[in-house]
């Protein structure tokens, strides 16, 4: 909430949330409707995200990053979300920025840091992960694309679907199997150049709910050649246990956006209710608008309380995956009915996407499924009890 100053900000967090928010509102907010029509960002929006320190902005400046915190994340996270523009932007930029930048920061040789990183921070090199198949969702240990090792290659073949940044990845972090065999100690994460990939294939990308500026995407990995040291981890198999240590920082950015999302309905829906009549009256004046926003707002209160103090955890290093868990399912859930509820407020104009509360609620369904759905957090959850 506007009053509200959390517990990790700082005064250079602060100056950078002002920065953020000033650029988003000039460069990229007037874009906003053209790329929901056209599906996609423009790239030059990249490079332009890139030079305002917008991207990578948690990668050390030895690899071309801010040289932050993963708070520097979430404020940019924020800003991109209170702009309106988390269904397109924001969607593609954490991928690009909070999750595969740090697979290869984490994982990666030196070589590859240097290699791949400062064109991840300057927006010139946009980046994908690659897991989710047409037969495989949340269970990981059981994709089916294979790389078999060839001499000082691998042979990539598989078929990934739901892609975020699919249209525009130039790296494509690739989940697969090197051993079929051994369930989830034969998965590892090779990087895939598509400028140089023979026998990749984008597909189509893919029309969704909501989101629409994000271009999401199928890809075709037809007998790709991908040069062994691509691999990340030096050895093989190492892939789903590298990715479960990544996968509790990324669900805390979905609690995130779910927590401003809220706080921006409630904000929006405030604002209307005050102007717009019914009966001779303003809809504040009704007790049922009042007992509505009342609800949200203290939802919104609660959940922001709860993923402040994770993040106070999270850059204490001492955030534990099942916790985070925890606020993924529950901010999520929640984002859709404070949202949900919001809308109604607005009667009919609700519905008309031309109102952000319209939008808001296309593109919050989504996070109650990626990242893990919801009903496998509950599964992590349930196995600590």
């Amino acid at each position: 909430m506007a009053d509200h100053v959390s517990p990790w900000m700082t005064e250079e967090l602060s100056i950078l949330r002002d920065q953020a928010r000033r650029f988003l509102e000039r460069e990229f907010v007037p874009h906003r409707e053209r790329w929901d029509k056209a599906g996609i960002v423009d790239r030059d929006a990249w490079r332009k995200a890139g030079a305002a320190g917008l991207l990578c902005a948690s990668i050390p400046e030895a690899y071309g990053g801010g040289g932050g915190t993963r708070a520097h994340d979430l404020v940019i996270a924020e800003e991109i979300g209170r702009a309106g523009l988390g269904g397109g932007f924001g969607a593609g930029s954490g991928v690009h920025s909070n999750i595969v930048a740090h697979y290869l920061l984490a994982y990666g040789t030196e070589a590859q840091k240097l290699r791949w990183l400062p064109g991840m921070a300057t927006g010139d090199r946009v980046g994908a992960v690659a897991m989710t198949e047409p037969n495989t969702g949340s269970d990981l240990k059981s994709v089916r694309t294979a790389a078999r090792r060839d001499g000082d290659v691998y042979v990539l073949n598989g078929q990934k679907t739901f892609i975020t940044n699919g249209q525009n990845a130039d790296l494509i972090v690739v989940v697969a199997k090197t051993d079929p065999a051994a369930g989830a100690r034969g998965v590892s994460l090779l990087v895939v150049e598509t400028a140089s990939a023979a026998g990749f294939r984008r597909g189509r990308n893919l029309e969704k709910i909501g989101m629409h500026a994000q271009d999401t995407s199928e890809l075709f990995f037809d007998d790709v050649r991908v040069p062994a040291e691509n691999l990340l981890g030096e050895t093989e198999g190492q892939g789903f246990v590298q990715l479960m240590v990544q996968l509790a920082w990324e669900r805390l950015s979905c609690a995130h956006g779910a927590v401003v999302a809220m706080e921006r309905a409630v904000e929006l829906t405030a604002a209307y209710v005050k102007e717009r009549k019914a009966f001779g009256a303003p809809l504040i004046s009704f007790q049922n608008t009042q007992f509505k926003l009342a609800e949200a707002k203290t939802q919104a209160v609660v959940a922001r309380t709860f993923v402040d103090d994770l993040t106070v955890k999270l850059l204490a290093g001492t955030l534990d995956p099942t916790t985070a868990a925890m606020a993924k399912w529950w901010t999520t859930d929640t984002q859709c009915r404070v949202i949900d509820e919001c809308l109604q407020l607005f009667g009919g104009y609700g519905y008309m996407t031309e109102y952000p509360i319209a939008r808001m609620y296309a593109d919050a369904r989504v996070q109650k499924i990626y990242a893990g759905t919801n009903e496998i957090m509950k599964m992590l959850i349930a196995r600590a009890l």
